[in-house]
Formats: structure tokens, C-alpha cells, sequence
């Protein structure tokens, strides 16, 4: 009669866990300190916000309908891209490719909404890189820092998912192997969720 005792629950077995590729445990070491790169902008956004006079985000960036529209932008992006790695997953190629140049076409538009955005606070609002013709000139100075790092990663992780459609297209995952499809999904997932967080702490509140 056996003796041991009954588990309390009986999961199924997960096979993937503890394999965790060098490169996914790279990408992972990477982006935890970036995380702390963008951590010390926003803290330092809230401190000098506390600490000085400052502008309403809203009323100074003619409001928040091109920022959110661009927070939706990369949140498709993102699903786009877990649906790129599930056609992966299931060895469907075509349909790996098209979500793929999806989130590509999201990081794409991103970037070119962010240029306009740019363009309009510059040449109508009288913000430049330092200063502010209607206030605080920290405002300004802190909101391209914060937004101008952010669109730096939006435009390196599209030249990775760029790099990545290369491969899909030659071939490289079509034989289930695809973990640098899956590491390149963990930076673009990294950069969207930054966005949320920017968005919310420099445009909302």
C-alpha cells in the first residue's frame, strides 16, 4: 500500500517549464533594467511636478485624442503580435507573416503619429526640446525625455520585428523553432506597456 500522500491539486505537466532559452533569460535581464531607465524618468517627472509649478498636460498638448489614439495603436500592435506567435506556434506561415507586418504597421504608424505630434507642439504650441513660451520650462524639457526615450524603443523594436519578418520569410520558424520570434514579442510587449504607463502619468493625470 503506498504511502504517499495525495497532491492537493494535479496540474498538468507544463513542458516548457525550466527551459527558458539563454536568449529569452537575456532578454528578460535587459529588460528589467530598462525598466529601471524608465522608472527614474517617471519618478523624476512626478517629483518635479510635485515640487514646481506646472501646466495643465491636457490643456498644453491640445488634449489627449491623438495620445490615445496612439495608446490603441500599440495595444492592437500587441495582439497582433501574440497572434503572430500562436500562427507560429501551430506551424501556420502565411498567417505568422500577416500579424507580424501587422504589429510592423502599428510601430510604423506609432512613430509617425509621434512626428506630427512633434511637429504641432513645436511650430503651434511654442514647445521646444527646453522650453515652454507659456510656463514651466521643465514641463517641456521632461515630456521629450520621457516620450522622445519611449519613441526610441518604438522605432528600435520595429527594426527588430522588421529583421524578424526577414527570417519568417527565409524560412527560419517554419520548423516549430520559434523562440526569437518569441524574444522579440517580449520587447515589443516591454514597449507597449511603457506607453500605458507614460500615457497615463504625462498626458491623463
Amino acid at each position: 500500500m503506498s504511502s504517499k500522500a495525495p497532491a492537493l491539486y494535479d496540474y498538468p505537466e507544463d513542458k516548457e517549464f525550466g527551459k527558458a532559452s539563454p536568449t529569452k533569460i537575456g532578454m528578460w535581464v535587459f529588460l528589467t533594467t530598462d525598466a529601471m531607465s524608465f522608472s527614474g524618468l517617471l519618478i523624476a517627472y512626478g517629483i518635479l511636478r510635485a515640487t514646481r509649478p506646472w501646466p495643465d498636460p491636457v490643456q498644453v498638448l491640445g488634449g489627449v485624442e491623438l495620445s490615445g489614439l496612439m495608446t490603441f495603436l500599440l495595444i492592437c500592435s500587441s495582439v497582433s503580435m501574440v497572434m503572430c506567435i500562436d500562427a507560429a506556434k501551430r506551424m501556420q506561415r502565411n498567417q505568422m507573416l500577416n500579424w507580424l507586418l501587422v504589429t510592423i504597421g502599428g510601430g510604423a504608424v506609432f512613430l509617425g503619429l509621434q512626428v506630427y505630434e512633434y511637429s504641432h507642439l513645436m511650430n503651434d504650441m511654442g514647445m521646444t526640446l527646453a522650453t515652454y513660451e507659456h510656463g514651466e520650462n521643465l514641463f517641456s524639457s521632461t515630456f521629450f525625455a520621457i516620450t522622445g526615450f519611449h519613441g526610441l524603443h518604438v522605432l528600435t523594436g520595429t527594426i527588430y520585428l522588421i529583421y524578424m519578418y526577414v527570417l519568417a520569410h527565409r524560412g527560419r520558424f517554419d520548423n516549430g523553432d520559434y523562440d526569437q520570434l518569441e524574444v522579440a514579442g517580449l520587447f515589443w510587449h516591454f514597449v507597449d506597456l511603457v506607453w500605458i504607463l507614460v500615457f497615463t502619468f504625462v498626458y491623463l493625470i
